[in-house]
């Protein structure tokens, strides 16, 4: 899974353009615009012909980009030029249109007077190129694995159990669940599936929920909701008979079930089939079939007791939540609900996993249902009850970045070193709590937010060692997991009923 990624000074233009977060027309519009720019410093003889190349070239992507879509990231590059414009257009013109005998010749502005004119515009011009590696449409990694995979989205109701975010005596919990399989290839021809939700309106809702939730303006996270990933929508799945392990994932709070869908394809593609789930009321939005919209209603109280107290009660939520979808699922590979998954899910073999709160959910689900026979929590505080003990091996990865709560790494030992099955706590250097998601492919690269990995190294290194531990859980392959994980962090093996 280890590949070096080519690098700008390989010659190669595609990659630079490529670690810009540009596309090829969008690149073109900043040369254009910095040579429109730099015109007025070249000598006379030049400056004509640079002048209206610049200016041809820039109009012709504008109008492209006008038809494809404009980026947010662009508009300071065509302010910057159309300013630019303005000024290199007159001499033009004046040389076109020569004087009349007579006529006094109009004299350029002096290089002091232009030149904070060029610093202002060349700011303008480049702070599109930063805004745009800043703010990228992600770009996931492509899937290592055997298979190719399929998408789509489930949504199921509990008969047996009300909704306690509403006072509707008769609203039961409803979870909308994504499905991520191993699935035949599909034709060059498929369209992938989009990254935030099934159609436009939904991947800019639940973007502009992440950003909200963030305290970011919408727009900065629009990159997002354009993006499409390696997963097909509703693709037949693969071809055999073999029976796939399950992998629930709840996400963090305030997150979204796609999240990690780097995560989710990358073990798709490996045999695994995971189930995301968002969870309503806690999610930062979800979209129902009938079109509505359920938005987040966990808030802090800014009490560190009494928010533990609402925490704990919303990981149980969650834990019934994973629970539920379990059991929806083990229905699906029995026929009780006919589904092409039907004989091809091995829910015998299922782990229970989850990002920061989903963490959390995860093991609670595991306390309470032996039907789980593996953990993965991803930077998450162990909300809500230590007992019983957990009987699971665990996978707990946490970031180099200090948890601002003391509390955290004690009660996380406390339920690793209490379990009756081997546990490991991997502690990730140069991660934050955000990269064990998505974020690092759309977000700024910000030590303390996404850590200081690589865009592609991030997904990677937390997908490899998840992997790892997944296999030989589940699928008891005979590699050394000590070994493996060592190579990945700092890790600390809890072997069953002794001291950490």
């Amino acid at each position: 899974m280890r590949h070096r990624a080519p690098r700008p000074d390989d010659g190669d233009v595609t990659e630079i353009i490529t670690q810009l977060s540009m596309s090829s027309v969008e690149f073109v519009t900043v040369l254009a615009a910095l040579a429109l720019v730099a015109a007025r410093w070249l000598p006379p003889a030049a400056r004509p012909r640079v002048t209206v190349v610049a200016a041809v070239t820039l109009v012709l992507s504008a109008a492209v980009l006008g038809v494809t879509g404009i980026r947010w990231q662009l508009l300071p590059v065509l302010a910057g030029a159309a300013a630019a414009l303005s000024f290199a257009l007159p001499p033009l013109l004046r040389r076109l249109f020569r004087r009349r005998p007579g006529q006094r010749q109009a004299r350029r502005a002096p290089w002091w007077l232009a030149l904070p004119g060029t610093a202002a515009c060349t700011a303008l011009v480049i702070t599109g190129p930063i805004a745009a590696w800043a703010f990228p449409v992600p770009v996931f990694p492509e899937p290592s694995g055997p298979y190719a995979v399929g998408t789509r989205v489930v949504q199921w109701t509990d008969p047996d159990r009300p909704e306690t975010f509403t006072a509707e005596p008769d609203d039961r919990r409803t979870v909308v669940v994504q499905l991520w399989c191993p699935a035949r290839n599909s034709s060059a021809n498929t369209l992938a599936a989009r990254y935030l939700g099934r159609t436009p309106q939904e991947a800019r809702t639940v973007s502009d929920a992440l950003a909200r939730g963030a305290g970011l303006p919408a727009f900065l996270l629009g990159g997002a909701a354009q993006a499409r990933t390696h997963a097909h929508a509703d693709a037949p799945v693969a071809d055999g008979d073999e029976r796939f392990p399950v992998v629930l994932f709840s996400p963090g709070s305030g997150g979204s079930r796609s999240q990690n869908t780097a995560w989710a394809e990358e073990l798709a593609t490996h045999g695994y089939v995971v189930a995301a789930l968002d969870h309503p009321y806690d999610s930062a939005a979800v979209v129902l079939d009938d079109g509505r919209v359920i938005r987040t209603a966990t808030t802090s109280t800014g009490d560190r007791d009494a928010d533990e107290r609402l925490a704990a009660d919303w990981t149980a939520v969650r834990a019934a939540d994973l629970r539920f979808v379990l059991t929806r699922l083990d229905d699906l590979d029995r026929g009780t609900t006919p589904d092409p998954l039907t004989g091809r899910l091995d829910t015998h073999r299922t782990a229970a996993t989850g990002h920061s709160m989903g963490g959390a959910a995860a093991l609670q689900a595991a306390r309470q249902d032996p039907r789980i026979g593996a953990v993965i929590d991803l930077d998450g505080f162990p909300h809500g009850p230590t007992t019983p003990d957990l009987r699971q091996p665990v996978l707990a990865l946490t970031s180099a970045a200090r948890n601002p709560d003391p509390r955290y790494l004690p009660r996380l030992t406390e339920a690793l070193a209490h379990d009756t099955a081997t546990t490991y706590r991997l502690a990730v250097p140069r991660t934050a709590h955000l990269t064990f998601t998505d974020a690092p492919l759309y977000l700024p690269p910000l030590p303390s937010i996404t850590g200081t990995l690589t865009r592609a190294d991030a997904p990677r290194l937390v997908t490899a060692a998840t992997l790892a531990f997944l296999n030989s859980t589940l699928r008891h392959t005979p590699d050394d997991l000590t070994r493996t994980l060592s190579t990945y962090g700092s890790l600390t093996v809890h072997h069953p009923n002794t001291a950490p």
